[in-house]
């Protein structure tokens, strides 16, 4: 079972590498899903001295005040053989021997952080000592809780303290270890006052009582580690640090811990729970329960970190790429990204996604409709045709059919068909525009980089702008020809007219009959409608040849022509993204990296259920 404790260490390890201090952050911590023991107390309660015993070094920093003012990650390994050292995880390459010089290079490091005045900060210290004489465990050593602050402190900083130990020990995962002294009374202890608050049933808080060799004459501390005066799921353990002068003498930690067992054995009232007091006890049970709560944890943490996984490659993914430093590789990221969109606005029109069917209905409904509402009959009303037709025969009326009437009053006719022409064209170049915006919005890339989007949006506009230009001159171009040139078979199937003009006596201007003249209106509406019949399937093709086809095939390459000619930093202006993004970016990597190497830990370790 010592490697689940040994995992423990490793991922937290990882945690502190990589930036995970389980502070409220908008990204998923895997530091509050680790169970932990941390260490609570108020200064002078003995915190730092009991660590130490259960060490069997001496490596705290000591002193008035706060002392302790960043979380202490102390992992404890236990080696088969060999000598004791220790390792930080800011220093991974360097090992101490001299725990005096553990305790500078912490008191160093906190002043790193937080400068040298007397600030507090929630980053921990990561540190880890490798012995034959301790157990596996891991302990997180809080701030000693304080009531009043000292010069050089702001008046927040009781608060400061009280809220940073309540952030650790509130997490369902961690257990207390509440240190009280003895020579106090229970009901003062900021200890047990605090862990009362978030551990109400005392079903993760272990109690410590210190100092009991220094309680008034008279007096004892067993009410309280039998559990009579304050009652917690796991039996109170009592300890008996060494004294100042101890420390003042150098005692060493062995002969303070058989001074220990001989206290609680020789004294009358602690002589029957005797076996379970002592920092020595006090590791080995913490061992143990830690074992038994991570092993329980395993597959809950497991489930978790698949998920967590999961979730950050998506949001990765979701966020793109990290930008490219030189300017071939921006250029090629940038041509990437309008492959992408380009890809998107094509699905639109291929069908893949929704919005190309709004052309059909361009031809299909709108063209015909629009066609159908020019009302050809009333241009070719009675007086209408013999305007047309007198005024085309001029001062010599025609000597067999009037030809040029015929034309005046066809070309009349169809050159009203460029309006519904010219606008089925702007119909087709909305619906263009719109899947061109509709494609901008659907390319995750370009919401990265502001900047691209507009570029991009504003070439494609363009470019549909030029394909609208086009495909409005090859349209009206077939409604021109259509005037151009008359199609001859149809006028020579016609059933020729045995009148040749009418009555010679009349006036010139009445020497058609209403019905000639309506002959001729018939025949011109029976020809133009032809022609709209022929116009309404050209001109589909011609928008489609010209729009649609050619939006397809070269949307971008005129954008593309003109990328090519920019340099890096003009490419880089494109780029703009968001630095709040970037920065979102390597915090998501960074939090991968950790996710992934947790799963791989756990992965390699075995244990039994």
């Amino acid at each position: 079972m010592e490697n689940l404790i040994s995992l423990v260490n490793r991922l937290q390890k990882a945690c502190t590498a990589l930036g995970d201090h389980g502070e409220d952050t908008a990204l998923p911590t895997l530091w509050d899903a680790l169970p932990s023991i941390a260490v609570v107390g108020g200064q002078s309660s003995g915190k730092s001295s009991v660590l130490e015993s259960i060490v069997g070094k001496d490596f705290l920093p000591r002193g008035s005040g706060i002392v302790t003012r960043r979380p202490l990650v102390l992992q404890l390994n236990r080696i088969e053989e060999g000598r004791e050292y220790a390792e930080f995880g800011h220093l991974p390459r360097k090992r101490f021997t001299d725990f005096a010089a553990v305790r500078k290079e912490i008191a160093d490091e906190t002043d790193r952080e937080t400068g040298r005045t007397k600030q507090i900060s929630s980053v921990p210290i990561y540190l880890s000592i490798h012995s034959p004489y301790v157990v596996n465990l891991t302990l997180i050593d809080l701030p000693g809780l304080t009531k009043v602050a000292v010069e050089g402190q702001p008046d927040s900083i009781v608060a400061d303290i009280e809220n940073m130990v309540r952030a650790f020990i509130e997490k369902p995962n961690c257990i207390i270890l509440a240190i009280s002294p003895a020579n106090q009374d229970l009901a003062t202890s900021d200890a047990i006052k605090i862990s009362r608050e978030v551990d109400p049933k005392g079903e993760r808080t272990f109690g410590v009582l210190t100092k009991i060799d220094l309680m008034d004459k008279g007096t004892d501390a067993v009410d309280i580690l039998e559990g009579k005066s304050y009652k917690l799921q796991f039996p109170w353990i009592g300890v008996v640090n060494r004294s100042q002068a101890d420390i003042n003498k150098n005692v060493d930690m062995i002969a303070a811990r058989r001074r220990e067992r001989e206290y609680f054995s020789s004294t009358p009232e602690y002589k029957h729970l005797a076996h379970r007091m002592g920092s020595e006890h006090l590791g080995k049970i913490l061992s143990k329960h830690l074992e038994a709560v991570i092993k329980s944890r395993i597959p809950g943490l497991q489930s978790l970190i698949n998920k967590t996984i999961i979730e950050l490659e998506t949001e990765s993914s979701r966020l793109g790429k990290p930008i490219a430093t030189d300017a071939g590789g921006k250029l090629y990221m940038i041509m990437e990204i309008c492959r992408s969109f380009d890809g998107i606005f094509k699905e639109h029109l291929d069908g893949i996604r929704s919005g190309g069917d709004k052309v059909y209905y361009v031809f299909d409904n709108q063209l015909p409709a629009a066609l159908k509402r020019l009302q050809f009959d009333k241009h070719l009303a009675m007086d209408n045709v013999r305007k047309l037709i007198t005024e085309a025969d001029g001062y010599q009326p025609h000597l067999i059919a009037p030809e040029q009437g015929y034309r005046r009053l066809i070309e009349s006719s169809l050159i009203t068909v460029k309006g519904p022409a010219e606008a089925a064209v702007d119909a087709v170049h909305a619906i263009l525009k719109d899947l061109v915006h509709k494609s901008i919005s659907e390319t995750m890339e370009l919401k990265q980089y502001p900047s691209l989007r507009v570029e991009v949006g504003s070439a494609a506009v363009e470019s549909l702008e030029r394909m609208r230009d086009e495909s409005k001159k090859a349209t009206l171009q077939l409604v021109e020809m259509e005037c151009s040139y008359l199609t001859v078979d149809f006028f020579r199937k016609l059933p020729q007219d045995i009148e040749k003009g009418g009555n010679p006596t009349h006036s010139i201007f009445d020497r058609y009959n209403d019905s000639y003249l309506r002959r001729i209106g018939s025949n011109v509406l029976s020809y133009v409608n032809m022609v709209c019949a022929t116009l309404r399937n050209s001109i589909p093709k011609s928008i489609v040849y010209c729009q649609v086809r050619e939006a397809k095939r070269t949307l971008l390459d005129h954008f593309f022509t003109e990328l090519g000619k920019k340099e890096g930093k003009q490419l880089g202006t494109l780029l703009d993204e968001d630095p709040a993004i970037m920065q979102r970016r390597v915090s998501l990597a960074k939090r991968l990296e950790l996710y992934r190497a947790a799963q791989a830990e756990i992965d390699t370790v075995a244990w039994s259920k």
